[in-house]
């Protein structure tokens, strides 16, 4: 199974994905996660360092990717999880969707790609193009992180355009969304209202979960020596649960910008009149709606 990992940059996707794939691990599970960020520090809390990248790698053989071997990019990290980091080109020149097409080519050319029972892919924020939506040509799964914020649903709706838009071409589903350091759900439950899909889990907001990719660890290896983390490793072992169960998943039918703009300031205005006015909406000046004209 193939899993690609996509949200807005910054929601703490690579954090989510690392302690995913430690609990696929734990389940019993042979797992490689695949970093497809060019500042490549996806795997870095389940290792402990920036690992080299395939680009680093690839440099040091004159740029030969058919001398690349699996030994040189694979690193094996807490709980027996194998890394790989694509890295990308220089800011500005090159395409990153092409090193993760290059780093897939010796794993399978060598038949490593086909030794793991899952492959997750770890995606750039919340890019959408044709370079960074290159993991769902490998895909069978895509998850997206998300919060219970305009921002991150906003991307999340146009990381949901793409999985319809590569279904036409590959058998590709989404299995669902994962809200991240949240406490709250009702933005997200509007959101899977409109555009339908499953919610695999709301990840609380701890700041543990942050100081952990400070530290260099993953939150399973942070709760051995502080049993109160075990309820929110607890959490990720759910999602693992959910993506073993090989679910049906969905193609979402993504919201129009315009409509999504509206669903959510809306959301926001008459959350912020009701607080203030109890069971009655009140509004006044400050609650007359915004003109979100948009200017072609």
């Amino acid at each position: 199974m193939k899993v690609a990992v996509y949200g807005k940059g910054g929601i703490g996707k690579s954090t989510t994905s690392c302690n995913i794939s430690i609990a696929l691990a734990r389940r019993g599970r042979k797992v490689l996660q695949i970093g497809c960020d060019p500042k490549h520090d996806s795997t870095f809390t389940p290792t402990g360092f920036l690992i080299p990248t395939i680009i680093d790698t690839s440099q040091t053989k004159d740029y030969h990717y058919e001398d690349v071997w699996p030994e040189d990019v694979i690193y094996k990290g807490y709980g027996g999880v194998d890394r790989v980091e694509a890295g990308g080109p220089p800011a500005g020149a090159g395409c990153g969707g092409y090193v993760v097409g290059e780093t897939v080519k010796p794993l399978k050319e060598s038949n490593a790609f086909y030794e793991y029972d899952i492959i997750s892919f770890d995606v750039s924020g919340d890019v959408a193009c044709g370079g960074f939506a290159a993991p769902l040509n490998y895909a069978d799964y895509r998850i997206i992180i998300t919060d219970n914020g305009f921002d991150a649903l906003f991307a999340a709706n146009r990381i949901a355009a793409s999985v319809r838009e590569k279904s036409h071409t590959h058998p590709l589903r989404l299995a669902g969304l994962v809200g991240n350091r949240t406490s709250e759900r009702d933005l997200i439950d509007k959101y899977v209202e409109a555009c339908p899909m499953p919610v695999l889990e709301v990840l609380p907001l701890v700041e543990d979960i942050r100081v952990s990719r400070v530290k260099g660890k993953t939150l399973f290896e942070m709760a051995e020596y502080q049993p109160n983390l075990n309820y929110v490793r607890d959490f990720h072992l759910n999602i693992a649960d959910q993506i073993l169960s090989e679910p049906e998943g969905v193609v979402p039918r993504e919201i129009p910008d315009r409509e999504l703009f509206s669903l959510l300031s809306d959301f926001y205005l008459n959350l912020n009149s009701t607080s203030r006015g109890g069971n009655e909406i009140v509004c006044d000046q400050q609650d007359v709606p915004l003109d979100f004209t948009i200017i072609r």
